[in-house]
Order: C-alpha cells, then structure tokens, then sequence
C-alpha cells in the first residue's frame, strides 16, 4: 500500500450552516478553529439555484483571507439520484449536479462530494451504468471544469449504490471522466456498510481491500462522524466522535495516519456549533500527539 507523505496532519473541520449568505461559513470555521469546512452551496431541497453572482464570490473569497481555513470542500444535492431508472429524475439530477458544479467552479471550490445514488430495483448493474453515463455526460458538458466530483462511500440503505468498493472501483474504471474523479469516506457509512474499521487490525484489512479495488490514493476527503448503528447496519446514523460503535481510539488513529495527512476531514456529527469546536479541538489534540 503506497503512503502519503506527511503534510503536517490531517485538515480538520465540520460542515458548516451558510445561514445568511455563504460568506457566513468561512466565519464559522474561524470560530471554530478549522482548517477545512464543507458547505452546501445552495438551498438542498429545491431542484433550482440560481448562478453565483460575482459579489457573492467576492464576498466568499474575502471571507477566507485570514480565516485560516485552507481547503473548502461542498456537498451536493440529496435530491439528486445519477442512477435512477426514472428519464424525468434523472434529467433533472443530470442538471442539478451540473449546476452544483458550476458554483463550485465560481466560487473556487476545489471538490464537490456527493452521493452515488440508488438503482431504485432496476439492479446494481444497471444502476452503475447509469452513473457512469451521468457523469459522463455532465463532465462532458463543462469544459475547464477544475472541481474535481467525489463520490461519497454509503452506508446501503435500500437501493443505494456505494456502500461496495466494488461500486466505486466500477465507475473509476468505466468512465471516461474516472482519473478526474475523487472518493470521500464517511466513517460512519463505512461501519454501517459492513466495513469492518473499529479495531486497528480491522481498519488495515478494509483500507488493503479498498487499495486493491481502486487505489488509495483516490481518497481525497474524510466525513467524521462516530455510527449509533453497530457493523453492517445499513442504517446511515452519525453520532457524535466517540460516543457510537467506532469509538475514540478510532478516531485517534485516524487523524495520526501520516497516509492522510493534508486531506480535509469534516464532522458531521449532531453536535452543533459548539460541540464541533470542543470535537476539532479533541481531534486536534490527538493529531499532534502523534
């Protein structure tokens, strides 16, 4: 398995509101003493969104400088589905991730994480197959695109696609776009799906499997979130760091794992502003007792 170098630690940090314009969330990261913060860039339960306007990404911008946030990664829509069998919901999610890209791209978001989506009974196969071509598809569509589209690890609930590395490993080699695309792992999807994390010994053994399915280096982003859900689950509920099946030495040995130094890692968790700020602390401490 082939190592990062090290970076001076993991990117730490949680995903923060947008409330009042996205220029809030650089803010919040300051508050929270983060170096990395995800957002949505837009309302996640309306298929429309406006363009960014030029103020907007002046304003967003300026609000990095001096926040000490380094990286900022999005979440992109829950509505969107790139797998479904449906022509109506596939379009429209066709459109609402290529629309999510270009705001991204606007506001110099260098990553856009989003989930696979779900066959919806038409079979694994052909729900693949689907994403392959959406991807394509709106790739293809955004000459000099640099974000770069990140598919996140799931925890399997019903028909959604993910959760198997063999599903990732699939699209990275099927579409053309594939050598641009990223992976996110999310902690607690990883536990649910049936990955086997908590122990050391267990981490390795999934972080060898994923190595051999498709590379570890085309992990590019880490969701943090402890699971209230125990192995294999199924069920996508985050819990706060160390109070859920994965634990706190998980964690402590995550953020010292010098393979993914410099990578951003967001919370997710149900803590709120506050408890983000003590869990980034927390996780910080530990990164440097390494």
């Amino acid at each position: 398995m082939r190592a990062r170098a090290p970076r001076g630690g993991p990117r730490l940090g949680a995903h923060v509101p947008t409330a009042g314009g996205l220029a809030r969330a650089p803010r919040h990261g300051r508050e929270l003493g983060a170096t990395a913060i995800q957002v949505f860039t837009r309302n996640q339960v309306q298929w429309q969104a406006r363009p960014i306007a030029p103020e907007e990404a002046a304003a967003f911008s300026e609000a990095l400088d001096g926040s000490g946030v380094e990286v900022v990664v999005a979440h992109g829509s829950y509505l969107v589905n790139l797998a479904s069998p449906d022509p109506e919901l596939l379009q429209k999610s066709r459109a609402a991730l290529r629309a999510d890209l270009e705001r991204c791209q606007a506001l110099g978001i260098g990553q856009l994480i989003f989930h696979p989506g779900a066959h919806m009974g038409a079979g694994e196969e052909a729900g693949l197959e689907r994403l392959v071509e959406s991807l394509d598809a709106i790739v293809d569509s955004l000459p000099g695109l640099s974000v770069r589209p990140t598919l996140e690890v799931t925890a399997g609930q019903g028909s959604c696609l993910g959760h198997s590395f063999f599903h990732l490993a699939h699209v990275l080699a099927r579409a053309r776009c594939g050598p641009r695309l990223g992976v996110c792992l999310d902690t607690c999807h990883l536990l649910a799906a049936g990955h086997d994390i908590a122990s050391e010994a267990g981490f390795e053994r999934v972080l060898e499997e994923l190595d051999q399915a498709f590379g570890l280096r085309r992990v590019t982003a880490f969701h943090l979130n402890d699971a209230k859900q125990p192995l294999g689950s199924r069920l996508d509920r985050h819990a706060a760091i160390g109070e859920g099946h994965l634990g706190r030495a998980f964690f402590r040995r995550l953020v010292r794992d010098p393979r993914f130094f410099g990578l951003p890692m967001v919370l997710e968790t149900p803590s709120g502003l506050a408890g983000w700020k003590r869990e980034i602390a927390l996780l910080r401490r530990w990164a440097r007792a390494a």
